[in-house]
Order: structure tokens, then sequence, then C-alpha cells
């Protein structure tokens, strides 16, 4: 596990499975035979060879397969119903014109219920040809009322996106790079003032807990030896934690970002990396100056209002500011967090659900997400960069 980089939730990502391919139908294609066998009478050459008009793969490629239904798509369907139809095309062209798309165009070739399971598959093609963040479609009933429900979702491709606050410290007691920390000093106050992340060292988060339970664990633990660093590692976390919140704290950081950029002079390829993510953290502050990423986080809750806190990994157990990514501390912790993460079936996402019930519905997106978590990664990687600089240089 590279420790610098954001890592992979859990041991091994679970991928989805492919469904298997339906049997063809066997009643196209293969043709009967234009003979019957005749009886033997004595004749050697034996019986006629008898073949088809046609190569069989020739009359299997010319057939038209209907889609088979779903059940989960229509499992409240049970027959035929002409106000479902006229709902469900209503709904669907009001989701066309949402996402500007093509709307299906209805046959009289086909009729319900496969033109609703023809309509369904060519608007899902074009969803995910169109909308970047397409996740799912499903159709939905409520008070005798048929409508379809989109679902756009931002994959954080099963990350942790923990941001250590150490290395931090350590370039502010740099001479060379003072300017360059004060830079990321205001980049870390946008992220812990107004993008919400949270930070280790408080009280009720995720990784404060970790912290407080390898630490009891630690004091319990009978070994004793001189050598033994874990207990003042942990006091490190802690002391440099509460140090780098103070400064973070003030925002001030906040206030002089746009000057400390425009002053900001490069020195090497690292100080002009910094510059351009601070340009883009300003730029999102910008933009979207009260925007948090939990604004658009998914539901904890299922369709019945039960708390599913014991199946789906809440997004502030997987983003947060955290001590360090070098060390015995980090690799329990992350040993820790990936276990425990190992018990869980989903992941809480940036979503937005939009019902195409005739209500009006908001435009938004999650480009801002996007961006903040690009950002994640781009300043993950600059810190390693800076342990790769900071170990040449001893």
């Amino acid at each position: 596990m590279n420790n610098a980089k954001t890592d992979h939730i859990g041991n091994n990502k679970n991928s989805r499975q492919r469904k298997r391919n339906q049997p063809a139908p066997q009643d196209c294609g293969v043709r009967p035979m234009d003979g019957k066998t005749k009886r033997c009478t004595g004749n050697f050459q034996g019986q006629k060879e008898i073949r088809t008009d046609c190569h069989v793969a020739n009359g299997l490629l010319n057939c038209t397969f209907l889609p088979k239904f779903r059940q989960t798509e229509m499992n409240q369907v049970n027959e035929t119903s002409a106000k479902l139809e006229s709902d469900f095309f209503r709904s669907l062209s009001r989701l066309a014109e949402h996402y500007k798309i093509e709307p299906f165009a209805k046959s009289d070739n086909y009729k319900f219920p496969y033109n609703i399971n023809l309509a369904i598959s060519d608007i899902k093609g074009k969803l995910k040809k169109n909308v970047l963040n397409f996740h799912s479609l499903r159709f939905k009933k409520e008070n005798d009322k048929f409508y379809v429900v989109s679902e756009e979702r931002c994959d954080t491709g099963a990350t942790l996106f923990y941001i250590p606050v150490i290395p931090l410290f350590r370039m502010l007691n740099d001479k060379k790079r003072k300017k360059t920390a004060h830079l990321l000093l205001s980049v870390f106050s946008y992220l812990y003032h107004i993008a919400d992340i949270p930070y280790y060292r408080q009280e009720g988060s995720y990784l404060y807990y970790e912290y407080e339970i390898l630490k009891d664990w630690i004091m319990d633990d009978p070994y004793e030896d001189e050598e033994d660093n874990r207990v003042s590692e942990i006091e490190i976390a802690e002391w440099v934690g509460d140090k780098i919140e103070q400064k973070i704290y003030n925002r001030e950081n906040l206030t002089f970002f746009d000057q400390r950029i425009a002053h900001f002079d490069a020195k090497d390829d690292f100080d002009t990396n910094c510059l351009i993510l601070a340009q883009k953290t300003l730029a999102i502050y910008r933009e979207y100056p009260d925007a948090s990423i939990f604004r658009n986080a998914s539901s904890m809750f299922d369709e019945d209002e039960e708390y599913l806190e014991d199946q789906i990994i809440p997004m502030e157990k997987y983003i947060s500011f955290y001590a360090d990514n070098k060390g015995w501390l980090a690799e329990t912790v992350f040993e820790s967090v990936n276990n425990q993460f190992q018990e869980y079936s989903e992941t809480q996402e940036p979503a937005l659900i939009q019902c195409f019930d005739g209500q009006k519905n908001e435009t938004k997106d999650l480009a801002f997400e996007e961006r903040l978590f690009e950002l994640l990664h781009d300043l993950t990687d600059l810190i390693y960069d800076y342990r790769q600089l900071s170990d040449e240089k001893q």
C-alpha cells in the first residue's frame, strides 16, 4: 500500500459482475430438412446429403430480439395499463428535455409493455453517453402516478481521501518552502472551513476515535522496549495535529488567499505545482463559496426509512485530515480502517436524484464534487512529492 497517495478502500475493489448472455431462441436460423431418410436397399452410396438453404449464422443475425423484462423495473406492472403507459412517456419526455437528449421515438410496431422496455433501454444508452455521472434509471409508482427517476453519482473509486498534516508542519519550518507552505495553508483552510472536511483532532470525528483506540491499545500493551516508538508517534500526531488546526482555523488564510497567489514566485517545479493547486482551489472557492463536500451526499436510509449504518460507508469516514502517511501509526490506521470497511456493502457518495413527476427540477450537477475530489488527489500527490524532496536532502 502506498500511503503517500490516496488509498483504495478495502483489500479488493468489488467489480460489477457481467450478466451471462441469454441463450438464443431455437426457432430461427436452423431450418428442418427438406427430405426424409430413405430405407436401406443395398445402395452403398449412402443417404443423400441434405443441407440448409443458407448459413445458419445469417438467419440468426437477421433476427430481432425484444428486450427481456427486468423485474426490478417492472415489478409494479401486473397488467396492461393505459394510464401507466401515458404517465411513463410523459415523464420520459420531461427527462429528455431536462438532459437535452433526443426523446425515444415511439413506434406502433411495439405495444405495451415492450414499448416501455425499449424506451428505457434507449434512454439509458443516451444518458450513459451524454451525462458524465449517470448512474441509474428507475420506474416509480406514487399515489397511482407513474414516473421515471434518474440518479447521477460521483464515483469516488473506493478511495480513502486522507490528507496528512505533518508534512505541512515540516514545510512551515523549512526556510526554503515557507512561502509555499503559506499557499498550502490557504488550501487547507479552505478545505477545513468551506469544504467541511473532518479533522482528526476533533472529538466526534471518525479518525479521532480510531487514534484513541490505538492509543488505549498501546497503553495496555505489556510489551516494553526502549526502542518502541509507538507512543511517541501518537503523541507527535496529537501535538502537531493541534498546532496545524490552530493555523488553518485562522480565516485570514482565506482573506489573503488571492494575495498570496499574486505575490508568489515559484522557484522550481514543486513550487509551480503548488501554485497551480492554489489557483484551482481559489477558483473553486469563488465559484462555490459555501459548498460543502457533503452537500449532495446520498441517503443513508432505504425506502422504508431504515438507517443503514451497518451497510453503507458514510462519506465522513473516508474523507478526512489525518496525521501522516508514513510510519507505524499510518500503516496501523490504514489497516484498521480497511478491515472495518470490508464489512460494508456500499459507499455513500455525492449523488443527485431527479424525479420527473411534473414538479420543477432544479438545475444541478456534480461538477463541484468532481473538481474537489480531483483537487484532493492533486494535493496528496504534492505532499508525496515534498516528502521525496525532503528525503533527498537528508
